[in-house]
């Protein structure tokens, strides 16, 4: 599913995001960077131990906030590494939304084209997938609309049944 935004397409597809052909891919990172389990576990084993080599070198960072390494072995030559919050932390709507919008901008100031993201915090941090699917998206769109050298957004998402909440929700925010 594709949607143009402000000249610039926004795309949801059903996939591994280990094997997507972007400029960056998003990892749901922890606060320290560390490649445990999940999409950052499928990440470390595809991209390589380079990918953690330059996480801990930059050590961490915030709930909410994101960095950017080399993409080692990986098909896109950067990941970015977006912090969600674990639920019942506290302001996880506003956490979400702001992982989601540094990522954004991290790709931005490394001069990118293309980011493709997960749906970040799902797994094991306990997110509801439609909470997920509502903020990311809202602020993937409100980001798109402006100054941005991003032309392509991709949703990579594990399953059909994330897939088709992101698309329900991408109808309802684009009608």
């Amino acid at each position: 599913m594709k949607v143009e935004v402000a000249g610039r397409i926004l795309e949801l597809i059903e996939g591994d995001i280990t094997e997507m052909d972007t400029d960056a891919i998003v990892n749901a990172a922890n606060a320290r960077l560390i490649l445990g389990g999940g999409v950052a576990g499928a990440i470390a084993r595809k991209g390589g131990p380079a990918i953690q080599a330059e996480c801990d070198r930059i050590g961490g960072t915030f709930v909410g906030g994101a960095a950017i390494t080399t993409g080692g072995r990986l098909k896109a030559r950067h990941v970015i590494h977006a912090v969600g919050p674990r639920m019942g932390e506290g302001h996880e709507d506003e956490k979400l939304a702001n992982a989601t919008r540094n990522a954004l901008k991290l790709a931005d100031e490394n001069g990118l084209k293309s980011i493709a993201f997960p749906a970040i915090s799902t797994g094991i941090f306990g997110f509801p997938i439609q909470r997920c699917a509502e903020i990311m998206l809202a602020t993937t769109l409100d980001y798109l609309k402006g100054q941005t050298g991003l032309e392509r957004v991709v949703f990579c998402l594990y399953g059909r049944d994330s897939f088709d909440v992101f698309a329900e929700q991408l109808k309802r925010e684009t009608v």
